[in-house]
């Protein structure tokens, strides 16, 4: 594994030796923890998923490219962004590499400063969208410790239905309608209906 999730690191992804090495330096000038590899697949052969940072690659590169690559990561589920390093004639191939998932592009040469910012808003938005997934994961654990009634209750309460008539939908009473919904609330650790509501909607369940 590259490194653990809790782990920013930028990993640089060209087949020039020189380019590769310059890139290297200039990150780890700012302070960057930095790793580099000379083509995509030796990249993705030691690539986990869970890691913390973004990518910096080239846009051509033999084997596969860096457009190759963006799509292999996102078939991944990779949270990693990546910005494509290209020439001033692949202007149209980074295009492409942003239709595809890039987070961003320089066309070289490039200032120094212009690196750093977009390293660092790649960095700020992968953290945020690790822990809006890690947010994810904890409703989705909590939807998985509902027993079948209590999720058949939650489905109603998401489609606006109130206690009597989810009572009549189940064919329960009210009061056992009361007792579900409480324990619903309890484990999935809502403070109130809305609270319930957007955070089941906001993890894909709904």
């Amino acid at each position: 594994m590259l490194t653990s999730a809790a782990d920013r690191t930028v990993y640089v992804v060209d087949d020039d030796d020189a380019a590769r090495d310059s890139l290297v330096m200039l990150l780890k000038s700012d302070g960057m923890p930095t790793r580099s590899f000379a083509s995509a697949h030796d990249f993705l052969a030691m690539f986990d998923p869970a890691a913390r940072g973004c990518i910096v690659t080239d846009l051509k590169m033999p084997g596969m490219d860096g457009i190759e690559l963006i799509r292999t990561l996102k078939g991944m589920g990779s949270l990693l962004p990546v910005i494509v390093i290209t020439g001033h004639a692949d202007v149209s191939r980074a295009v492409d590499a942003m239709k595809a998932g890039a987070s961003d592009f320089l066309e070289k040469p490039f200032e120094a400063e212009h690196l750093f910012r977009a390293v660092r808003g790649c960095l700020e938005d992968n953290d945020a969208a690790a822990d809006a997934d890690a947010a994810r994961s904890r409703v989705r654990r909590r939807l998985d410790s509902l027993t079948g009634r209590e999720r058949q209750v939650l489905d109603l309460i998401l489609e606006g239905a109130s206690n009597k008539v989810i009572a009549a939908t189940l064919a329960i009473s009210p009061r056992t309608v009361e007792i579900y919904r409480a324990n619903v609330m309890s484990k999935m650790r809502a403070d109130s209906l809305s609270d319930l509501i957007r955070t089941t909607i906001a993890a894909g369940a709904s």
